[in-house]
């Protein structure tokens, strides 16, 4: 057992360290929780089943983050691009919600809008857009890209969207931005719909 996750338990329930790690031993061992609470309190402190249960949660949650973030590693490195900042990043990830946002980019595609865009050399039109370096021209610069596969100004321009809108909602920081507001100011509107 990992004695880093054994702390990390007992810090967040404000319990000691040795009633937490004689509880996953016993965990482990496949004793269920009233069995441990009735019968094996000398092993864990005294803790009860309340105790007990949130133990066992937050012990297989933290399995599977870290699970989470071997199998978000190694994919990233099979893909030669994983860095030593992504790493540390993946690493002080605390939640999977927060693995899943910084391995979004790096996440096998389906054949999206962008990959289109991206594939008929919109990219650097894209990145024009994202520096504002292009002013009020932006349709003679849009010019430039046009193709047998794109053949007007507004569907280089929507490509170049594409490629921008996939960008911003792969960026993890952006994500989070984004889950806060949302949690903070968010309403749902509901109507009633007419029969038939």
């Amino acid at each position: 057992m990992n004695n880093h996750l054994i702390a990390m338990i007992a810090r967040e329930l404000a319990l000691r360290i040795d009633q937490v790690a004689g509880a996953v031993e016993l965990l482990d061992a496949g004793n269920t929780i009233p069995f441990i609470a009735r019968y094996r309190k000398e092993a864990t402190g005294g803790l009860d089943e309340v105790q007990l249960r949130q133990i066992e949660a937050r012990l297989a949650y933290l399995r599977s983050l870290l699970e989470r973030k071997q199998t978000v590693l190694a994919s990233i490195e099979e893909q030669g691009k994983l860095t030593p900042e992504l790493r540390a990043a993946i690493e002080a990830a605390e939640t999977l919600q927060q693995v899943e946002d910084l391995y979004l980019p790096y996440r096998p595609k389906r054949r999206t809008r962008a990959t289109i865009a991206r594939e008929r050399g919109l990219a650097p039109l894209a990145e024009l857009m994202l520096a504002q370096e292009i002013g009020a021209d932006i349709d003679r610069l849009a010019g430039i890209y046009l193709t047998d596969e794109v053949t007007s100004v507004d569907d280089a321009l929507a490509g170049a969207r594409d490629i921008l809108a996939e960008q911003v909602s792969e960026d993890a920081i952006a994500r989070e931005i984004a889950r806060r507001e949302t949690q903070r100011d968010g309403m749902v509107l509901v109507r009633l719909a007419k029969a038939g």
